[in-house]
């Protein structure tokens, strides 16, 4: 799994294999991207971030990458999506949200299973009721975030 999305600097995944992984991750470069990269159905290739770390990335750099390293799906997590899970790309691409209750969204999760034939599921967990979360938040959240 890719934390999270691609990098413009990396084309190969032997090319992650060589990257210390093992480090603060710095302001930008190819460790940066793959923590702050996110697909876009609007960009073709690669765009800068708006918020200013990482690059959008869409689905011709999508289907280049797959292609190239021999692959039909890249699994990614970290960016909050509402759906639980979601296919991009016609399905070159998919984002698993596994934190429900993400703070502070209330967000339903899932993860991504395979069987022996790779043949997969999405095991669901549902989003706990706004005010048993409300409760919680209160309770467990420091006072800077509230």
């Amino acid at each position: 799994m890719i934390e999270s999305g691609l990098s413009p600097h990396v084309n190969l995944i032997d090319d992650i294999r060589k990257l210390d992984r093992k480090q603060e991750v710095p302001r930008d470069g190819p460790m940066s991207d793959f923590l702050w990269s996110d697909p876009d159905k609007e960009v073709r290739t690669y765009c800068y971030q708006p918020r200013g770390a990482g690059y959008l990335f869409g689905e011709e750099y999508t289907v280049k990458f797959n292609r190239e390293n021999n692959i039909h799906l890249i699994a990614r997590a970290h960016q909050l999506i509402q759906e639980r899970y979601q296919f991009l790309f016609n399905d070159k691409l998919v984002t698993v949200l596994s934190a429900p209750n993400y703070f502070p969204c209330g967000n339903d999760a899932s993860i991504m299973e395979f069987d022996e034939h790779m043949n997969r599921s999405f095991k669901i967990f549902e989003a706990c009721p706004e005010n048993v979360r409300n409760q919680r938040d209160k309770k467990h959240t420091p006072e800077y975030f509230l």
